[in-house]
């Protein structure tokens, strides 16, 4: 009796740690074939000729004797470097603004601050065209200058990128000791001492990785220069030139990897930066709270303001221009650009696979990325699987959309590959948009579940739970928060990336973002414009919901997380 009462907890405790190794094991699988696999087969790819046989450096020795091609690192580096000087000055002031200041209005501007994101890269795009471009109404204020070219692009990614940009720098202004401003105010310190002394190297770490991130979006984006660059070539529109255009498939090869360096390296300063990171709050700290001072108060409210109206006239106006007949000659309004019939792109047809693609991610997506996050923070045993997991995890982040959505091809449509199915079909796109987007969603999955206690695994584990049970009953409910973000994170961001997917579609798997691109081409500009705006509707009201039930969540189904 006493061996089959001791005997049975045992057998539980090591299906349990089978079922633990089998989904490590999965979550590595998913990673492997889904990022390692494509990234070794588009470097092998860049190594061949044309004929598939090996021929070394000889592709990247062409690339770099081809002036043309060469300038596109040149003009890659230019457009991001003064991107990332533009976006994060005036996104620090922006913040700073909301921070440490009492100016009014401080909730509407962020929430103005951040729609950029809600549409896709080509929606300011095409809003400068209309606004600067040779029938623009506002084309007098670039005094000559041509806005396709490299002003376009560094105003429409200025304005795409600027939202990442706010949200980083307002976390990272956020938290300050009260304590270090008062002893400076005690000593007569001036305030643009206290300001070089105590604010900028308080929020240093937070700079730093923002001027990465920043440079790395702005190096990688294809979707405003595509629109609005002209003959001015980066890396990014040379891998669908490449591609696409003159059907080269190791010279893209080769493009991708030139345009993966930048952003690998990136990614590997700003993490060794994080780690030297400290805590600037200690446990006595003083949380501090801004004073009014009017004039300083209205000057950073007005250059907020003026900044969500800058963010208000471009989506504005490719609204306007999607309800015009035919501008600039006929004003009158219509509806007619949204039923895009007969038109290129795929119309309505390409939204709603747009909207399959993104509820997929959001629904797998989360469920995976948040349980993979568990086993590596919450699980016991196999720390090599969970340290190689969370590695694994963390690299998305550097590999940019192009680079991704090309490495699937070489991948995935080779002849003797088992996962050969997928190319072509849904299934390939929900992949490749979940692992692009993979990073984000890991590390805010990581940061709440170091915020549970370890007890709860502990005392599931000594009334003998299965941990799965602790999982469901316990974990994720009191992370339904976070689980929420990560939901509207994937579904907004399928909905609007086109960098990621512009090489992995077919006829019947074609989205709206891809669509936006195919009918700018086609020259249906205001319908273009149309399926723009359509996506941004579609992630605004997506995101209006997620903020309804995250309210209703914390106000009823997570009471207890407010004070008594």
């Amino acid at each position: 009796m006493r061996a089959i009462l001791f005997s049975r907890p045992t057998a539980k405790l090591s299906l349990e740690a089978l079922v633990r190794l089998l989904m490590l094991l999965a979550g590595v699988a998913l990673l492997v074939i889904g990022l390692l696999f494509p990234l070794f087969a588009m470097l092998v790819k860049s190594l061949q000729g044309r004929s598939g046989d090996f021929i070394g450096l000889a592709n990247f020795v062409q690339y770099f004797q081809t002036p043309a091609l060469v300038n596109s690192i040149t003009n890659s580096f230019r457009m991001a470097l003064t991107t990332t000087v533009v976006v994060v000055g005036l996104a620090f002031l922006c913040a700073y603004g909301v921070t440490r200041t009492c100016m009014p209005g401080k909730r509407l501007f962020r929430m103005l601050a951040i729609l950029p994101i809600l549409a896709p890269s080509l929606l300011p795009a095409i809003s400068l065209v209309y606004l600067f471009g040779n029938q623009g109404f506002l084309r007098e204020l670039l005094m000559g200058h041509s806005v396709y070219g490299p002003i376009g692009i560094v105003i429409g990614m200025s304005f795409w990128i600027f939202p990442h940009a706010l949200m980083l720098l307002t976390t990272a202004l956020t938290h300050s000791d009260a304590r270090l401003y008062e002893a400076a105010d005690v000593l007569g310190t001036p305030k643009w001492r206290i300001f070089l002394t105590i604010t900028l190297p308080g929020v240093r770490y937070g700079l730093i990785s923002c001027l990465f991130v920043v440079f790395t979006l702005a190096i990688t984006d294809f979707g405003v220069p595509k629109i609005i660059g002209g003959q001015f070539s980066v890396l990014a529109t040379d891998v669908y030139r490449q591609v696409v255009g003159q059907q080269n498939f190791q010279m893209g090869a080769v493009v991708s990897v030139i345009l993966l360096l930048p952003a690998v390296l990136s990614f590997m300063v700003d993490r060794w930066i994080q780690r030297r990171q400290v805590a600037q709050l200690s446990a006595r700290a003083v949380p501090w709270q801004p004073t009014p001072s009017p004039l300083r108060d209205w000057l950073f409210a007005l250059m907020c303001y003026a900044v969500a109206g800058v963010i208000l006239l471009v989506i504005g106006t490719a609204i306007y221009a999607s309800l015009l007949q035919f501008w600039p000659y006929n004003r009158t309004f219509t509806l007619q650009h949204y039923t895009f019939q007969g038109l290129a792109g795929g119309g309505w047809e390409a939204w709603l696979n747009s909207l399959k693609l993104a509820f997929s991610v959001a629904l797998v997506g989360t469920l995976v990325i948040f349980f993979n996050a568990w086993l590596i923070e919450k699980s016991d045993g196999y720390q090599p699987l969970r340290q190689g997991l969370h590695l694994m995890a963390m690299l998305p982040m550097a590999v940019p959309g192009m680079v991704l959505g090309l490495a699937y091809i070489f991948f995935f449509n080779q002849a003797g590959n088992p996962f050969n199915w997928m190319y072509g079909t849904m299934a390939i796109l929900v992949l490749n948009t979940l692992v692009h987007f993979y990073t984000v969603c890991h590390l805010t999955s990581v940061t709440a579940l170091k915020q549970l206690d370890p007890e709860f695994e502990a005392v599931g584990a000594s009334l003998k739970v299965p941990f799965w049970t602790t999982f469901r009953r316990v974990t994720l409910p009191v992370s339904l928060p976070a689980v929420l973000d990560i939901s509207v994170y994937l579904f907004v961001n399928a909905m609007t990336t086109v960098s990621a997917v512009v090489f992995l579609y077919n006829s019947d798997t074609r989205l709206a973002s891809v669509a936006v691109l195919h009918l700018d081409e086609a020259g249906y500009f205001a319908s273009a414009a149309a399926m723009a705006v359509l996506i941004f509707l579609t992630s605004l009201g997506v995101k209006l919901l997620h903020a309804a039930l995250t309210h209703a969540l914390l106000n009823n189904a997570q009471r207890w997380r407010q004070a008594g």
